[in-house]
């Protein structure tokens, strides 16, 4: 039997039903129904003729329905596609259309949002609406706990391991993009990535897998602190635990709550937590010294491991977490585009803010395709070689940039940058392109520059980010006026705000003069950075 998420999951629902997998605002599901809903989930997306390859949208908060409705997709052999909750209509538009969906899971709040697009979307032909109390059922859609009661359980099926799972990405350029692997060979990953995390054998295929779940002595309990939409909150939040057969927590409280994580950790006896660097384990760690100096501290004595990727992780927060209890501290470098290493802390053994040991297969690689030898110096690209995905969807132009081969051997390059220590650990240097990493999301500056230069006073504009030292980098919009016109920063910013996702809008504005560009137009990077660090910088 070839591996697939559906089938892992169901797995684990025949050996394991009375365990819970899945809790949310205090609202527990078992193995048995987890599976069961998805199941029926499975049956409403036959009905309206979603099969093999058919895409999904999840747009929705953290939720048990998430879940569910992603497993159900997995079910028919179909590929759920990561929808930020974020986006506004146009770019709501650009990606279902780009991902060709043809069903929409919606969280009951956008349902304004899903009605203002709806006719934009002719590929879609279901519509599923998540009751959160906030909206009535729009009449084209479907409500999702009537579905499950309303549809047959879909039959259990053989699916193709060679099937696409993608990962809807920010990337470094351009609009989201969706990074496609092999479904079986994603699930197998994992699941090896999960096993030999607990130093038992990966199995070689799906009939070996049931003695992988029975060697688990203590399955996880996972707390989802990041968004279940990104690849950090899906892949290491929901995805890893429930291969191992344990328990994904979660809340769908938007915004990041410090004391209600860690009170869901005490009250769920959570093992694992993820996050995404130091734009959550500050505040957290805040929240464990507040709680401490009230003499009221969290009972963390459950907390195995904090897992964290996409964003700095600082080894001053970790020493600070440390401080509170004995973990693991487990920094994973890598990208929808592929894993690249990891460092490890714990109370024994401290590690460098931005220093990794690189996984098999990653090398250092230079523009000009040299290896970057230890000890060097010398900068290059981060490339892996293990399990690269297949290539952009529908973008082979930009898969041949980012997928390609060194020496005969295959490669991802997801764009960073980094040295090589003489003891073959790398010291990450960030994106070489002028992507702005704000709290884990990924914002191309073109867009919120054509965004910004909607305004009628706005002549020109370039963004850039700035170091933030909770969000790692924050937007700054250096703009240059019309003649005897002017706008305040605040109206701008405002005025963004109606174009694009909160996260994209910048934070300040700083007007100029003139904004420099080249002879031939191009942007002036450097300088924009410059003057806004001047202005704004740490």
């Amino acid at each position: 039997m070839s591996f697939h998420f559906a089938t892992a999951w169901e797995t684990v629902a025949d050996h394991y039903p009375d365990r819970t997998a899945a809790i949310c605002d205090g609202h527990a599901v078992s193995w048995r129904d987890f599976e069961a809903r998805a199941a029926r989930i499975a049956g409403l997306l036959q009905a309206h003729d979603l099969g093999a390859d058919s895409k999904a949208g999840m747009y929705l908060h953290n939720s048990n329905e998430y879940q569910e409705a992603q497993f159900g997709v997995f079910k028919v052999g179909g590929c759920p596609i990561n929808v930020n909750y974020r986006y506004k209509a146009d770019e709501l538009v650009y990606l279902l259309d780009n991902s060709d969906a043809e069903a929409v899971f919606f969280q009951s709040c956008y349902a304004m949002r899903i009605w203002e697009i709806k006719d934009r979307l002719p590929k879609v032909k279901l519509f599923v609406q998540v009751d959160d109390g906030t909206e009535s059922l729009l009449d084209f859609a479907v409500d999702f706990e009537r579905s499950i009661r309303d549809n047959a359980p879909a039959e259990r099926i053989g699916r193709d391991p060679a099937g696409v799972y993608m990962l809807y990405t920010g990337g470094t350029t351009g609009m989201p993009k969706g990074v496609m692997y092999p479904v079986g060979g994603f699930a197998q990953f994992l699941i090896s990535m999960g096993a030999v995390g607990r130093e038992l054998p990966p199995p070689a295929d799906m009939s070996e897998y049931p003695q992988l779940l029975q060697a688990i002595a203590r399955p996880p309990v996972t707390l989802v602190g990041c968004p279940l939409m990104h690849g950090t909150g899906c892949w290491l939040g929901s995805f890893l635990p429930l291969l191992m057969g344990g328990t994904v927590v979660t809340t769908s409280k938007l915004g990041l709550d410090p004391d209600l994580l860690w009170g869901l950790t005490e009250q769920h006896k959570v093992s694992d937590i993820v996050i995404v660097g130091d734009a959550f384990a500050k505040p957290m760690l805040a929240a464990l010294d507040a709680a401490a100096q009230r003499g009221t501290p969290y009972d963390l004595s459950s907390l195995q491991q904090i897992m964290s990727s996409g964003v700095m992780w600082s080894s001053e927060t970790k020493q600070g977490l440390l401080k509170h209890h004995d973990m693991v501290l487990a920094d994973i470098m890598g990208s929808s585009e592929g894993g690249m290493g990891s460092s490890i802390t714990t109370r024994d053994m401290s590690a460098q803010t931005a220093k990794f040991e690189l996984n098999d297969g990653v090398k250092v690689i230079t523009d000009d395709d040299r290896m970057v030898e230890p000890g060097s110096g010398e900068i290059g690209k981060l490339a892996t070689s293990a399990f690269v995905p297949l290539g952009y969807y529908k973008d082979e132009e930009k898969s041949k940039a980012t997928f390609r081969e060194v020496d005969g051997v295959r490669y991802s390059f997801p764009g960073d940058y980094a040295t090589v220590e003489a003891d073959g650990s790398i010291t990450l240097l960030g994106r070489g392109s002028v992507c702005i990493n704000t709290g884990g999301e990924k914002v191309f500056p073109e867009e919120v520059e054509e965004a910004v230069k909607k305004h009628p006073a706005v002549f020109d504009c370039l963004v850039v980010g700035v170091p933030d030292e909770r969000f790692g980098e924050k937007i700054v919009a250096v703009t240059s006026h019309r003649d005897n016109q002017s706008v305040a920063d605040a109206d701008l910013i405002e005025f963004t705000k109606e174009h694009l996702a909160g996260y994209k809008v910048p934070k300040q504005v700083l007007a100029v003069d003139e904004v420099r560009r080249a002879p031939n137009g191009k942007a002036d990077y450097k300088w924009a950075k410059n003057t806004a660090m001047e202005a704004y910088g740490a």
